[in-house]
């Protein structure tokens, strides 16, 4: 296994959760983020969970200096990559800015990596590159090539920049892994998804609902084709999802070239029956009003997740009980998030 990696984004929701999994595994971590949208308290409790902690740089992956000398100081044997931004409708007001984070950091990152030799790669993408999907469920075999936004066009031009570059040197060992919706918490209460300002996605937002930090949630729409009226999505523990990286991380260690997966769990739940089961959870009511559709949203979405489960050995073990209880855990614990 991989002795020492680089986390870019390391201090955010996912990358924090990866971080502790990694120390957790032995590996040793360097973490690099800009704390634009993340706090370095992320990882000062990782430490109290594992009684490890990463090596933090804070910095820029656009920043070439910063790079070149992570790589000369330690030796990096792989690098997780989830630096960026990551909200679909922020991504339709403010396009250039996920242009420039998402797609000129990744290729400033990889230039760097190739400098100074290191050519295994975990690329965090998303399952917006499938687009408006035209069957359920989705396989790393669909179609893609017309996301419905800017951010899921991020994602899919960095895909296609690391296709093009495995197949132009075989040293490249690369996994990209599509994920479909991270939600929950650490089991500790300890680490958490700490949205700057309102979330942009449901189960922050409903949560903030819940302790009262924000008055109601807004379903945008109600008029899809699904069951209730409202948008599906496959809904992943973000622990679960830490764990197939640490799967991936694996199999590229021993295996060259590109490589896809999809991190879901096969299974798609409703907006208004996410909102029933935190209030399950929780037993705080959450309400709610329906407004317009969002632009950029599609109606429903979930994964087939049987490549992961054949060839990794992974599959999500975590249910929506958990992941909601461990929400609750997380939000109740900490109702200003970090900023205690």
């Amino acid at each position: 296994m991989t002795e020492t990696v680089l986390v870019t984004g390391g201090a955010g929701y996912i990358g924090s959760h990866m971080t502790l999994s990694l120390l957790e595994a032995g590996i040793q971590v360097v973490v690099l983020d800009n704390l634009c949208n993340s706090t370095a308290e992320s990882l000062r409790r990782i430490e109290r969970i594992c009684g490890k902690a990463p090596v933090f740089i804070q910095g820029d992956i656009r920043n070439n200096a910063i790079l070149d000398n992570i790589f000369t100081e330690h030796r990096i044997d792989a690098v997780l990559h989830f630096a960026g931004l990551k909200a679909v409708g922020e991504s339709v007001q403010k396009p250039l800015d996920y242009y420039s984070n998402n797609v000129a950091g990744s290729l400033n990152l990889y230039q760097a990596m190739a400098r100074a030799g290191v050519f295994h790669l975990v690329f965090s993408s998303s399952a917006t590159v499938y687009g408006e999907p035209e069957q359920m469920p989705i396989s790393e075999n669909a179609p893609i090539g017309t996301p419905t936004n800017p951010y899921g066009r991020s994602k899919l031009m960095v895909e296609e920049l690391l296709k093009d570059l495995a197949h132009s040197d075989p040293r490249w060992s690369i996994a990209l892994l599509r994920y479909f919706n991270p939600i929950g918490a650490h089991e500790s209460g300890l680490i958490g998804e700490d949205p700057n300002g309102i979330p942009n996605n449901l189960l922050p937002y409903i949560s903030q609902v819940s302790i009262g930090k924000l008055k109601e949630l807004a379903v945008f729409g109600n008029d899809y084709s699904t069951r209730d009226g409202t948008g599906i999505r496959d809904y992943i523990h973000v622990v679960d999802l830490a764990d197939g990286h640490l799967k991936a991380l694996q199999a590229i260690s021993t295996q060259s070239g590109i490589h896809v997966w999809n991190l879901g769990t096969g299974t798609g739940y409703s907006v208004l029956e996410m909102i029933k089961a935190f209030e399950h959870a929780s037993g705080v009511p959450v309400p709610y009003r329906i407004a317009p559709r969002r632009p950029g949203d599609i109606a429903e979405c979930w994964a087939d997740p049987s490549k992961a489960a054949r060839e990794l050995g992974w599959q999500a073990k975590r249910g929506l009980e958990e992941m909601m209880l461990d929400t609750w855990r997380w939000q109740s614990g900490n109702p200003q998030g970090y900023m205690e």
